[in-house]
């Protein structure tokens, strides 16, 4: 199941005469616009966009001003889909990186590429069926969110600095945020910074790692204030969770 059976690139091109695959066949258009033609549709894309083509569906691509995508066959994919469908990459490029490792490995002479070829296969299915059934992020919250994801565990990360960078309304912001993610910005960043000190708190326990040196990896350089946002968050203090989570092992 999900096994890619050919991974191909189009350099820049304007137009593929209409056929169709015995396999689902993925494209992820890399750069340029163009439009996907049907029998009784159309669809528009352009880079960062992946279009998913179910078996035996006649399809010709088509653009005026060029261009470059890398193209994937998968049989036996295990997607719920029965029309052609698009989705987009998000801003991280996670898809984009999966397609140009599968084009990698499956066209490389590396003896362990088959497996990993296989892996692929059913991360990009994955990853089409998560991110098409997820809903889609305004482009600025998906900014923000990226932004504090790579920064949450820095103690330096002024989120306020950044957020009054963006060309919007320091309100407007922070409610658009609220509307596509249930929480504030801030709210976002106290989630991460939260979650991880729990995780942390569970994996390893206070005997190897100290409330300090926890705050500090987890974005807080004042380990009695970051006590403070635990136990809100937790009903009780990163010691006492980590005795109570002891406990249970």
């Amino acid at each position: 199941m999900n096994n890619i059976v050919y991974v191909g690139r189009h350099l820049i091109t304007f137009t593929t005469k209409q056929h169709y695959h015995e396999e689902w066949e993925l494209i992820y258009c890399t750069s340029g616009t163009g439009r996907f033609e049907f029998e009784d549709m159309t669809l528009e894309y352009s880079s960062g966009d992946i279009v998913i083509i179910p078996p035996k569906v006649p399809h010709t691509n088509r653009s005026e001003e060029g261009f470059t995508n890398i193209h994937l066959n998968i049989s036996e994919a295990a997607l719920p889909f029965k029309e052609p469908l698009m989705i987009t990459d998000d801003t991280e490029g996670h898809i984009l990186g999966s397609f140009k490792d599968a084009f990698y490995f499956f066209n490389c002479e590396i003896e362990s590429r088959h497996q990993i070829v296989s892996a692929l296969g059913n991360l990009i299915v994955n990853y089409v069926t998560a991110f098409h059934s997820s809903k889609p992020l305004r482009g600025i919250v998906d900014e923000i969110k990226s932004n504090i994801m790579h920064n949450f565990t820095d103690c330096d990360y002024q989120l306020e600095k950044y957020l009054h960078s963006i060309a919007f309304s320091y309100d407007y912001l922070r409610k658009i945020f609220k509307s596509e993610m249930g929480m504030t910005p801030h709210g976002y960043l106290t989630y991460l910074r939260v979650q991880m000190a729990e995780k942390l708190l569970c994996s390893y326990g206070i005997g190897e790692l100290n409330i300090s040196e926890i705050a500090y990896v987890c974005g807080y350089s004042d380990s009695l204030y970051f006590s403070r946002v635990f136990k809100k968050n937790f009903g009780c203090s990163p010691k006492q969770y980590a005795e109570k989570k002891s406990r249970v092992k």
